[in-house]
């Protein structure tokens, strides 16, 4: 079966997220830990986390995905806001073991001029502190499309922060379609040898979950502007391919296309009936 969700807003709960995912078809859903351009969290509800789990059983979803707010920079030059990334995700990830075993992404940010290295170095420092043993949750490194100094646009870049990280079980890596093909990754026409290269450098069995979203620009653009599935520049065929690749069709998929519940559902109504 085809694991399929959307992006999701955690405002009014856990349950009411998976009966929105349930009425457009999908069997999973991703959402933003908080408010995407700052800090304020919802208060976590117990009796409405218990009634997602059950539904999540009930229905067998696959595992969710939260994302880490887009303000958060590991890799900053100012010591204070590498501070409050490492605040936020530690919370995060405290909070993500209220729904145990699922998965949680962030992008690893912008070095601002420092230099790739150090970029790296500051990521993979953060990693090592607010990784634990005890943690359930499985953290994922998002691919990137390259945008001014972003760290994490080569899968080169993520297999050296992954390198620096103690505990390595408690990471791995979320493709982005858009951000990967953006970033130079041609997988309209070399899906298998992108997959090829990711598995060289990085290992398949490091990467747990894709962003499926088409692209508004063409390949090695570095611009990062994400388009409704089959309307971009990646197109409907290569969606196609990526959800029915033997490396990927076990994979869970989270669309992140420009849309209200009504489009998403139509997105994911057309993947179901092209998923072999």
């Amino acid at each position: 079966m085809l694991k399929i969700g959307c992006h999701l807003s955690v405002s009014k709960g856990y349950a009411h997220m998976a009966q929105e995912a349930l009425a457009i078809g999908a069997n999973t859903f991703q959402f933003f830990t908080r408010n995407p351009r700052g800090s304020k969290a919802k208060a976590i509800d117990t009796q409405d986390i218990a009634a997602f789990l059950n539904l999540a059983a009930e229905h067998k979803f696959a595992p969710i995905l939260a994302h880490a707010p887009y303000t958060l920079n590991p890799c900053s030059a100012e010591a204070r806001v590498r501070e409050f990334a490492l605040e936020i995700m530690a919370d995060d990830l405290r909070r993500m073991e209220y729904t145990p075993g699922n998965y949680y992404t962030f992008h690893p940010g912008s070095h601002g001029g420092q230099g790739i290295e150090t970029g790296i170095d500051l990521i993979a420092e953060m990693l090592n502190q607010i990784l634990l043993p005890s943690q359930s949750t499985l953290v994922l490194l998002e691919t990137m499309a390259g945008k001014g100094s972003e760290v994490g646009h080569s899968f080169t870049q993520l297999r050296q922060i992954i390198d620096k990280v103690k505990l390595q079980e408690k990471i791995g890596v979320c493709l982005d379609t858009c951000h990967v093909y953006d970033a130079g990754y041609d997988i309209v026409n070399d899906l298998d040898g992108v997959l090829e290269e990711l598995d060289h450098i990085i290992g398949l069995d490091r990467l747990h979950a894709i962003h499926l979203n088409d692209s508004k620009n063409p390949i090695s653009s570095h611009k990062d502007r994400h388009e409704k599935i089959g309307q971009g520049s990646i197109g409907l065929e290569t969606i196609i391919n990526v959800i029915n690749h033997p490396l990927l069709r076990d994979l869970p998929f989270y669309l992140e296309t420009p849309n209200e519940l009504e489009g998403y559902a139509h997105e994911i109504k057309i993947l179901r009936d092209a998923y072999i």
